[in-house]
C-alpha cells in the first residue's frame, strides 16, 4: 500500500482493525506500518506515538459503541431501554474485542472533554437512568455498577470465565433483570443542600 494513501483516520481505522486481529495491548506502531508497507516513521506524519495512536483508537472504539447503543435505545424507556443498551453493549464487546480493550483505558480528561463521542455516551446513558428517577450523584453511583456489571461480564464471557453448564445468554437477561430492579428500587443519598 502507497504512502501516500496514508491519513490519520485510515491509521486509525487499520489500528483498531488489527486491536481486533491481535488484541489491543499487542498494537504497536512497526505492526501497524508493516501492514501498510510502511516504515515506522512513515506514521508520525499522522500520529504522535504510540500513546497518541492508542487514544485515538479508544475514542474511535468509544464512538462506535455509542452510536450502536444509540440505536438501540431509540424511542425505548426503563426496563426495555436497559436491556437493548446491555444488549448492544455486549454485542459490541464480544464481536470488537480489540476496539472493546480501547474504550477502558485511562485517557485524559482533558481529552476526554473535548470528545463529542464521550459527551454522547454521558448524555444517552444519564438519560436513559434518569427514567430511573435517578439524580447526582445517585446517577454516577447507578452508571459505575451498569458500567462494571457489563464490562464484568463481558470480560468473563470472553475469556471463557463461564464453566457452569447454565446458559451463558439466559444468566445475561437475569443480571439485566436485576439491574433493572435496583434501579427501579435504587436507595437515594440523602441531598445535602
Amino acid at each position: 500500500m502507497a504512502r501516500a494513501g496514508l491519513t490519520a483516520d485510515r491509521v486509525v481505522a487499520a489500528a483498531a482493525d488489527l486491536a481486533d486481529e491481535v488484541g489491543f495491548e499487542n498494537v504497536s506502531l512497526s505492526a501497524l506500518a508493516r501492514g501498510f508497507g510502511v516504515k515506522d516513521a512513515s506514521l508520525y506524519s499522522h500520529v504522535r506515538n504510540l500513546q497518541d495512536l492508542r487514544t485515538r483508537v479508544a475514542f474511535l472504539a468509544g464512538g462506535e459503541l455509542i452510536d450502536r447503543i444509540a440505536v438501540a435505545v431509540a424511542g425505548r424507556a426503563g426496563r426495555d431501554a436497559l436491556a437493548a443498551f446491555a444488549d448492544a453493549y455486549r454485542a459490541y464487546a464480544l464481536e470488537h474485542p480489540g476496539r472493546y480493550a480501547a474504550t477502558q483505558i485511562r485517557v485524559d480528561q482533558a481529552l476526554v472533554a473535548d470528545s463529542p463521542a464521550l459527551r454522547r455516551t454521558a448524555e444517552i446513558t444519564y438519560g436513559m437512568l434518569r427514567a430511573y428517577g435517578l439524580e447526582e450523584p445517585d446517577l454516577t453511583d447507578a452508571v459505575r455498577l451498569l458500567r462494571s456489571t457489563f464490562h464484568g461480564y463481558c470480560a468473563l464471557e470472553s475469556s471463557g470465565g463461564f464453566g457452569a453448564p447454565r446458559d451463558v445468554q439466559r444468566s445475561w437477561e437475569r443480571a439485566v433483570d436485576a439491574l433493572h430492579v435496583a434501579l427501579t428500587h435504587w436507595p437515594r443519598e440523602a441531598q445535602v443542600g
